[in-house]
C-alpha cells in the first residue's frame, strides 16, 4: 500500500530508531501517548496503545539480534493510529498468534498482524481507531 504526496495524512508519520533493548522502550511509550493524544484519543485509549507497544516490542526483543536497532514508524490517518514495530531477529519466526501476548495485543490495539522480511527481520503492526469498540474491527 503506498501513498502519492498528495493523500491526506501521507505525511503524518514518525519514525522512532532505538537500540533494540528494553532500557529504551520508554521512548516509545512516551512517543504512543503523544501521538496518541494528538489524534484526540481518550485517556483509556492512549494507556491501551502504550501497552499495546510496548508488549509488541517485548515480543520482538525476545528475538532480536543483540546490537541490533529497533524501528518503530507512527503513522496517523484519519482518527486512527498505525504503529509498526521492526527488529532484526536471529531466527525470522514471527510471533505466536496464539498466546497470551498476541491475544493482549489484539484486546489493546484492535488490529495487529506481524510480518517476516527476507532477511528476517520481524514487524509487528497495530491500527488503532478513536472511539472503536474493544475487540471489533
Amino acid at each position: 500500500m503506498s501513498q502519492s504526496a498528495g493523500d491526506p495524512g501521507s505525511k503524518d508519520f514518525v519514525e522512532v530508531r532505538l537500540p533494540a533493548a528494553g532500557a529504551y522502550l520508554s521512548v516509545l511509550r512516551t512517543a504512543t501517548a503523544g501521538l496518541a493524544a494528538r489524534l484526540d484519543f481518550t485517556l483509556d485509549e492512549i494507556e491501551d496503545l502504550r501497552i499495546a507497544v510496548d508488549e509488541a516490542c517485548a515480543i520482538l526483543l525476545q528475538q532480536a539480534v543483540p546490537g541490533s536497532v529497533l524501528s518503530c514508524v507512527f503513522r496517523l490517518v484519519g482518527d486512527s493510529l498505525w504503529v509498526t514495530v521492526s527488529a532484526p531477529t536471529t531466527d525470522g519466526r514471527a510471533p505466536e498468534r496464539d498466546t497470551f501476548a498476541w491475544t493482549v495485543l489484539s484486546a489493546l490495539a484492535g488490529e495487529v498482524d506481524s510480518t517476516v522480511a527476507d532477511d528476517k527481520t520481524v514487524s509487528i503492526s497495530l491500527h488503532k481507531k478513536r472511539g472503536a469498540v474493544p475487540g471489533l474491527s
